[in-house]
């Protein structure tokens, strides 16, 4: 039986990048696939798993769609980030190699990150759901005119053979996820862990009022390292925002940041609080 507290869902078929960041980042758990982001919150609001692993950003296709409108609505609490290279694999069937193939399949945003790799080797780029299933259809019709653009996951779990390796147009292809899990999980605030804190407010609706509540993050010198705004309920003037900030709401700095943002604001709501991944230090930011 598998224990429900050390399993960790993802949105996507087996040997996704999702599976790939899971796997990476909690190697003890078993991985369960779902179809939507929506099914990967349920399995932990229902029990199905203690943990679930969502990609918020990737560096070159931007912010992931639906997930600032879901994930306030959910109740759960991000308790962890973890940043995952993105490295494309161009996989065959066995038999096939680089001469055979003509058509290769993956998801629009994979497939817009290979082009040179496509125009060089003369390929028609195909559109698929996802890269994970463009690999096990491939798997499964066994053409060796096919191509697909997943991960070495993928490759290893299906079967296909690695024809040519990291043909990302862009070295620097990186996506952060997200953890989340049913109970918040709040760190004790060091001076020696960098620490984050995401939350999501409202402004109200008069003239400075976003300049206003946001001042006291400049003012206390808190660094802020996202700041994205999405429409709410069908409004125009209804704008809710989405914020990541350095530092523990326990520190007197953010604290008093967010005590003058909530005077400002008609409701702010903190997601979560938990330690930066290291990948923030090695890259400088």
């Amino acid at each position: 039986m598998t224990d429900p507290s050390r399993t960790i869902a993802f949105q996507g078929a087996p040997g996704a990048y999702s599976d790939l960041a899971c796997r990476n980042a909690y190697p003890d758990y078993k991985t369960l696939p779902c179809g939507s982001f929506e099914g990967a919150f349920r399995a932990v609001e229902d029990g199905k798993a203690g943990l679930a692993m969502i990609p918020i950003e990737n560096s070159l296709a931007g912010r992931v769609a639906d997930i600032h409108h879901l994930l306030p609505g959910t109740g759960l609490h991000i308790i962890g980030e973890h940043f995952q290279r993105v490295q494309h694999q161009l996989l065959g069937v066995v038999g096939a190699s680089l001469q055979t193939i003509k058509r290769v399949r993956s998801h629009v945003h994979a497939l817009g990150q290979c082009r040179q790799a496509f125009k060089r080797l003369g390929l028609e780029a195909i559109v698929h759901a996802d890269t994970a299933g463009a690999a096990a259809d491939l798997a499964k019709s066994g053409d060796v005119e096919e191509a697909a653009v997943a991960s070495s996951l993928a490759a290893e779990l299906y079967g296909l053979q690695v024809l040519e390796r990291d043909i990302e147009d862009a070295s620097h292809n990186t996506t952060r996820f997200i953890v989340l899990s049913r109970e918040p999980v709040r760190p004790v605030a060091s001076d020696h862990q960098r620490m984050m804190t995401t939350f999501v407010f409202r402004v109200r609706n008069v003239p400075a009022a976003l300049f206003k509540a946001l001042g006291g993050f400049a003012t206390n010198g808190v660094n802020m390292t996202k700041l994205e705004s999405y429409m709410v309920e069908g409004e125009f003037t209804a704008t809710q925002f989405y914020v990541d900030v350095e530092g523990h709401p326990d520190q007197a700095a953010l604290r008093n940041a967010l005590e003058e943002l909530e005077f400002f604001s008609r409701e702010v709501r903190i997601l979560g609080v938990y330690p930066a991944h290291a990948f923030r230090t090695e890259q400088g930011f």
